[in-house]
């Protein structure tokens, strides 16, 4: 092979490797920022609501959505992380936030969950993982710790995969904040 066929085949991988290609985590392809998010139709429950039993990512528009996946509710890490969104609810409600939290549990181990955590937010119920897999969260019989900000018009604007449950929601509280602050300028 001589110089020239060495630079071509040498740009021809490089082309490769640069390529766009859908981003991956562990639970498979995960959707793209600036995408529009995935739709869900999941039953979930609030602490202290028991008028409704199936709740959508339509019913959030106008509002962002702080979207968290996570494996198992009453486990050391899912409650530390979920207690850290409880933490900052207040201030993700100020900013026009709402705090769901997506688990293959099923809705009466989340009610459980919530009375005994005190947790005021939305826990989904993705017994089956197809909410969960639609965003790369899935690894089977779990969903992984990722999260997914979305905005007003349900477009994905910041994802966090491989999650460490301690300071996570005041990182995503200020992202929120810096992208509010953005789209205000």
């Amino acid at each position: 092979m001589n110089r020239r066929q060495f630079i071509r085949r040498l740009a021809a991988f490089g082309s490769l490797l640069l390529a766009p290609r859908p981003t991956k985590a562990l639970g498979g392809p995960l959707p793209s920022i600036d995408q529009r998010a995935p739709d869900f139709s999941l039953p979930g429950t609030v602490r202290g609501q028991q008028d409704q039993d199936i709740w959508s990512l339509d019913q959030f528009r106008g509002r962002w959505i702080v979207l968290y996946f996570y494996p198992r509710d009453f486990t050391s890490g899912c409650t530390i992380e979920a207690h850290g969104f409880q933490q900052l609810n207040d201030q993700f409600e100020q900013s026009g936030a709402s705090i769901v939290g997506i688990s293959a549990d099923g809705v009466d181990d989340h009610a459980s969950f919530c009375s005994s955590e005190e947790l005021d937010f939305l826990l989904l119920s993705d017994m089956d993982g197809r909410v969960s897999k639609a965003y790369g969260s899935w690894m089977a019989p779990y969903s992984l710790r990722h999260t997914f900000l979305i905005d007003p018009t349900g477009t994905i604007r910041q994802t966090w995969t491989g999650v460490r449950p301690t300071g996570h929601a005041k990182d995503v509280l200020e992202t929120l904040k810096t992208l509010k602050d953005n789209a205000l300028a």
